[in-house]
């Protein structure tokens, strides 16, 4: 089975300068958990939703919010981005995909062209999904 038949080819990006203001309003419009980082429609770098919430003060809307938290919303994206992150094609499958997150310990591969353009995404959910279904055929035949 190859990646294009589970990853999401609905992806969201970001230049590398947008700001984490940019970044936090995508998070929160979208149920993504991660955006894929462009350069000339070239993928660099990912962040996670969990790579913002490090990046930014805790205490961002709160009453103790201070113009030095909300100074971090105007980092840049390349500043918290993972650079050079584990990619696979388009022909590349499931076996590949499972090895890829068992040894990298990431949880998203872009799934990218010979140009590093972007394709779209496999998340570690996508290949439970996959392995869940599979399972509950591979039952329904026996």
């Amino acid at each position: 089975m190859k990646v294009t038949e589970f990853m999401s080819s609905k992806v969201v990006v970001v230049e590398m300068d947008d700001t984490l203001k940019t970044v936090q309003h995508l998070f929160d419009k979208t149920t993504f958990h991660h955006l894929l980082v462009v350069d000339k429609q070239q993928l660099v770098g990912v962040i996670s939703d969990r790579d913002l919430l490090r990046a930014l003060s805790p205490n961002i809307g709160t009453a103790a919010e201070t113009t030095k938290d909300l100074a971090s919303l105007n980092k840049k994206a390349h500043q918290i981005m993972t650079r050079n992150p584990a990619t696979l094609t388009p022909d590349a499958g499931l076996p590949e995909a499972v090895q890829v997150f068992n040894e990298q310990s990431v949880s998203c591969i872009p799934i990218i062209d010979d140009e590093r353009h972007v394709k779209g995404i496999v998340s570690w959910r996508d290949i439970m999904r996959t392995l869940g279904a599979a399972y509950a055929k591979a039952r329904a035949k026996t």
